[in-house]
């Protein structure tokens, strides 16, 4: 593709009859013919190796101030927001070909994405889905790094779902991806807000910065669908412009669930939209499920799907991957895998499941190293409002001594009556949990969910489910 053909006049080069045979942000990945764009990271920035990649080969670069390389190089006022359109334009635009729906927030994200395109599978439409756990093309199943792709990854993926017939795709914007304009020009016609608790404050400082993160994607969407029984989800609704839709499970609001009853199975409630309410059945238990299940009827019926349709396919659903994921133990005690890793999804998968436990609640739960330290003694106070006991462990440790973090964490129990147990390894803290579990209890496994690894010292993964831990230890018992 000639330069100025994919700078579709983003940006002046007077060399714009050079054909480019690639363009990347990566240094390892220029080859002759490459357009390398200089983006300034967290721990290298890119214009340091302008001039070492034009020796490489590269064609030109594009940079955010004058490094003296004459011609070759293509001055802009954002480097990664031009690299977002340079990677659609090189692609022929694949998120103008199909309709996008947006899902960001804090917790709840992969439970609407996976329910809302279920919901538009289940109606004929084909689907790619983007998310935490898989991305996925129609049922084929891609494997995935980031909840949102980086930015050439992205528009590949899109490219691909546009490829193979998807009419829409769904999924899960990050505050990552949005402040790093990953997803370049995409335009969605929904987007949705979860909520806002505390999570990535190692990387946006503070609350409001990552507020206005979330924020970003309300200003490229046609329609804003917001969850008003959040605080910030209260002020982005005073603040966005574009057309929006409220929704709630604990006040009137324009979409909102009424006559909400909660089982262990799954849970029921009417969903009520201006004078029609619809009965909804689901397999997906917890009352913070009820919440997500809105929003995603509230989306496919924006999309004209029958409403039929849509409380069939919730109907016939039986949840996602390690969200409130109950793990068959043939035992007279249950154990549930939830990806609960902040205070509130913590406090709000333990609520729900304490309304139906007959015995004692048994949380496990660690927090994660190299991450916001700060919710570590959070995380500790939101297990011990409902649970009647706890096991502290680890949860991707990283680069941190184990026992450090954990250390961090009881300063959030020294003011509760709640007992715990430390147990270090997490492999044999779930085995301990077992062993200590009784008729009636329920385990809750809280921070892995659907994550089939550990990450240890030396940032080294190994393979780690908790569903075949669970299985070992029950053959000890």
């Amino acid at each position: 593709m000639k330069l100025k053909d994919l700078l579709e006049n983003n940006a002046v080069t007077a060399i714009g009859d050079t054909e480019i045979s690639s363009i990347t942000d990566d240094t390892r990945k220029v080859v002759e013919g490459s357009l390398f764009v200089c983006v300034k990271g967290g721990s290298f920035d890119g214009h340091t190796a302008a001039a070492e990649m034009l020796e490489k080969g590269a064609a030109a670069v594009v940079c955010e101030h004058d490094l003296g390389l004459g011609d070759r190089q293509i001055i802009t006022d954002n480097s990664r927001f031009l690299y977002g359109k340079l990677c659609a334009a090189w692609f022929g635009h694949p998120e103008k070909k199909m309709t996008l729906i947006g899902v960001t927030g804090t917790n709840g994200k992969t439970t609407i994405t996976n329910v809302i395109k279920h919901i538009l599978m289940s109606a004929g439409h084909k689907t790619g889905l983007i998310g935490t756990i898989q991305n996925e093309i129609g049922d084929e199943v891609l494997h995935t790094e980031n909840t949102t792709p980086m930015t050439f990854d992205f528009m590949a993926l899109l490219a691909k779902m546009a490829e193979a017939g998807c009419e829409y795709v769904v999924m899960e914007v990050s505050s990552f991806g949005l402040v790093q304009n990953r997803i370049g020009s995409s335009w969605f016609r929904t987007a949705v807000f979860t909520n806002l608790t505390q999570d990535h404050l190692d990387y946006h400082k503070t609350m409001e910065d990552y507020y206005q993160a979330k924020k970003m994607l309300f200003d490229i969407c046609g329609e804003a669908i917001i969850n008003i029984d959040d605080d910030y989800g209260k002020r982005l609704y005073s603040e966005v412009s574009c057309d929006k839709c409220s929704f709630s499970v604990k006040q009137n609001a324009d979409v909102y669930a009424d006559g909400i009853k909660i089982r262990s199975t799954g849970s029921s409630f009417w969903f009520c939209k201006g004078e029609k309410s619809y009965c909804v059945k689901s397999h997906i238990p917890g009352a913070f499920n009820v919440s997500n299940l809105t929003a995603a009827i509230a989306v496919c019926l924006r999309e004209k799907i029958p409403a039929d349709t849509i409380l069939e396919a919730i109907a016939g659903y039986n949840g996602v991957k390690g969200r409130c994921e109950v793990i068959p133990t043939g035992r007279d005690f249950t154990v549930i895998c939830d990806y609960a890793h902040t205070p509130d999804a913590v406090e709000n998968i333990l609520r729900s499941v304490k309304e139906y436990t007959e015995g004692r609640l048994i949380c496990l739960f660690g927090c994660g190293g190299n991450r916001d330290a700060a919710k570590r003694p959070k995380m500790a106070r939101a297990a011990a409002l409902y649970a009647d006991r706890l096991v502290v462990t680890s949860d991707n440790p990283r680069n941190e001594d184990p026992e450090a973090i954990i250390k961090e964490i009881l300063t959030g129990l020294e003011d509760t009556s709640v007992p715990y147990d430390v147990v270090v390894d997490r492999r044999e803290a779930i085995y301990h949990a077992l062993k200590i579990a009784e008729k009636g209890d329920i385990i809750v496994l809280a921070g892995k969910g659907h994550e089939d690894y550990q990450v240890l010292a030396g940032m080294k993964k190994i393979h780690f489910d908790e569903r075949e831990v669970v299985a070992e230890g029950l053959k000890l018992l």
